[in-house]
């Protein structure tokens, strides 16, 4: 159990949910695309105000809950730049003018830390109540790992689900955006502008990912304060990190193999805990099975580690020697250097593959990653 001081974890919530509403404000009142220079030291400060935090359990609550928390916090962040990718493909299907993407993004978050702050609380009350869940959790992310695996090098679109043609039909909704506006008056009329299905359709998906999320990180620790907080670090700074990466998204050629290895290990660690502490009646008698070995949280961390910094050297080492391979290992068509300017809205693909229609919209990049509509 962990043991830590009421004053730190209610000081710790109370201090990222003030953040987090300073980085809203900023967003809401100064609507704007983030500068190189900008993004990075944003992101520099979120990255290092997890490490201090790391720091900080380390000295409130010893090695084992630190790096529980380094763990959970790496495999959500890696999670997280993965969602990008899915991010940049809607806002360029949606043709979102990118001075307004910040808003998108911001929003994107919200819901994202809602739905998983629901998911961790109904998580954490059920582990502790039926451990078995753990062959479920761990049979699903290995599930994912294999679909993970197998869609390398696959071509990826996105595609509205079944919620986002519903309110197609059902809203009546304006041509045009105003602004980061969801409501507009057009000749009178009021009308849904196309940022809401925007929202719909991040929101959605967000949904679609907490459910690899949840589970990986209950795989590294079963503290409800550490998955909440490691939540929140991977997500803060994720809008600055859009901007930040841009380009250089689509050179992450295996980010999503590296994915694949990282949840099958989570989901391989999970069944082993299940059955070391088994208690379903038709295993063993509903006995504990002693045998099966407990991987510890030092290894658990080396292998995220290890396995996203080879992912990150093998996909920039792909793109800098073999670009046209690396592009078709993201799934995007290699089309000449100089395609025209007036290229479809929704075309996305290398920078110097296709180039959106308005030069607002969203940064060109490769489709792939993990399919929203899995």
């Amino acid at each position: 159990m962990l043991d830590l001081p009421v004053w730190f974890e209610i000081g710790s919530f109370v201090f990222l949910g003030l953040l987090l509403l300073a980085d809203l404000l900023i967003v809401t009142r100064r609507p704007h695309v983030p500068s190189m220079k900008e993004s990075s030291l944003w992101v520099v400060f979120y990255v290092s105000l997890a490490l201090i935090f790391g720091l900080a359990m380390l000295a409130f609550a010893g090695g084992q809950a630190a790096g529980e928390f380094y763990a959970g916090w790496l495999t959500e962040y890696s999670l997280s730049v993965d969602n990008l990718f899915v991010f940049v493909i809607i806002m360029a299907r949606f043709s979102v003018p990118r001075k307004y993407q910040q808003e998108v993004l911001m929003v994107g978050i919200i819901i994202a830390l809602v739905l998983r702050g629901i998911f961790i609380l109904a998580g954490a009350a059920l582990i502790e109540r039926f451990i078995w869940l753990f062959y479920i959790f761990g049979a699903f992310l290995i599930y994912t790992a294999i679909k993970l695996a197998k869609q390398q090098g696959e071509e990826e679109e996105y595609e509205e689900n079944v919620l986002i043609r519903r309110m197609r039909k059902v809203l009546p909704i304006s041509d045009d955006f105003d602004g980061a506006k969801i409501r507009t008056t057009v000749d009178g009329k009021k009308l849904w502008t196309p940022m809401i299905i925007v929202f719909l359709a991040i929101g959605s998906t967000d949904l679609l990912f907490a459910l690899d999320s949840i589970p990986a990180i209950f795989g590294l620790t079963r503290e409800a304060f550490i998955v909440f907080t490691a939540n929140i670090f991977a997500l803060m700074g994720l809008r600055q990190l859009y901007f930040l990466l841009g380009g250089l998204l689509e050179r992450l050629v295996y980010l999503s193999m590296g994915l694949s290895i990282i949840l099958g290990f989570i989901g391989i660690k999970l069944i082993l805990e299940a059955i070391h502490e088994n208690s379903l009646p038709f295993i063993n008698g509903g006995e504990p099975i002693a045998w099966a070995p407990t991987i510890p949280i030092w290894l658990s961390l080396s292998v995220i580690i290890g396995v996203m910094a080879l992912a990150v050297v093998a996909s920039l080492y792909k793109a800098r020697n073999d670009p046209e391979a690396a592009a078709q290992l993201r799934g995007a068509d290699v089309a000449p250097k100089d395609v025209a300017l007036d290229e479809p809205a929704d075309l996305i693909g290398p920078p110097e593959a296709t180039i959106t229609a308005d030069p607002e919209s969203g940064p060109p990049s490769s489709e792939g990653g993990r399919n929203p509509d899995r």
